[in-house]
């Protein structure tokens, strides 16, 4: 049988032993990773921007690379065909803003929760079920980042399904927030809330839901807790840096499982 959207047969990734993933939400960072950290990668999948590569990480074993696109209703398709595919580790690869003031551009956040704010995780489970990663999972990719990065923090996020209201951006089309998004940032603070995103909130009810295991990664590459949008510019000259952490982190880590230093129970 056909995925709908990958494009490939049911069977396909088990036949070539192929049972964890690394997710992002850009089709170029998707490309990045297969061409620059995998060998013998090939491109099992171009529809609808949502590129997957397969390769073979240092170690010789074969992951997936694949593109979640932006936002979670992209996102849920994407991992329920992964998920039938066979997949049982999803590590989300990203990028973030920050909301705390003590987390500046250039670092990374592992998140082991969400407040999931996401239309999308309704229809996989209730508002009050909780979005939270594989405990195992991500405590090995947090102190595996802190190996490879000075500036790494764990903690929860907030995982919304808009890029400008719901992360209370002033300056763009809509000048007029709800009054439920004015002041958002303030308040996500004294919630020792860590980032704003706009995928894992999903993900991690789905692996929940589904039997699998996820954790996320991010570089932060915007300073939401400015107010200052200029500040934002700051993400050109530190995104491919921080992309190269996440990736390796994440690597390594799928490389621990392989090894049998991390193991996962079902």
């Amino acid at each position: 049988m056909l995925l709908n959207h990958l494009n490939f047969t049911i069977d396909f990734l088990s036949k070539l032993n192929v049972h964890l993933c690394l997710l992002s939400g850009d089709p170029s960072r998707t490309r990045m990773i297969a061409e620059k950290y995998l060998r013998k990668s090939e491109l099992v999948c171009d529809n609808r921007g949502l590129l997957c590569y397969i390769g073979e990480t240092s170690l010789g074993m074969p992951i997936i690379a694949a593109t979640s696109g932006m936002g979670a209703p992209s996102t849920s398709i994407v991992v329920n065909e992964l998920a039938q595919a066979g997949i049982e580790v999803i590590i989300r690869v990203g990028t973030t803003g920050s909301i705390q003031k003590y987390i500046a551009p250039g670092s990374l956040i592992v998140n082991y929760a969400s407040l999931c704010k996401q239309g999308a995780a309704k229809d996989i489970a209730p508002n009050e079920y909780p979005s939270v990663a594989s405990p195992l999972l991500s405590t090995d990719l947090y102190h595996t980042a802190k190996g490879i990065h000075p500036s790494v923090y764990f903690g929860i996020n907030a995982s919304v399904d808009t890029f400008y209201e719901g992360q209370e951006r002033y300056g763009n089309a809509n000048p007029h927030l709800l009054r439920k998004q004015q002041g958002l940032i303030q308040e996500y603070q004294h919630l020792n809330i860590l980032n704003f995103e706009m995928e894992t909130g999903t993900l991690f009810k789905m692996a929940s839901v589904y039997k699998f295991h996820a954790t996320s990664i991010c570089g932060v590459v915007a300073a939401r807790y400015s107010g200052n949008e200029e500040s934002e510019k700051i993400m050109h000259n530190i995104v491919d840096d921080v992309t190269d952490k996440t990736i390796l982190s994440a690597l390594k880590t799928l490389e621990n499982i392989q090894s049998g230093k991390l193991i996962l129970n079902n």
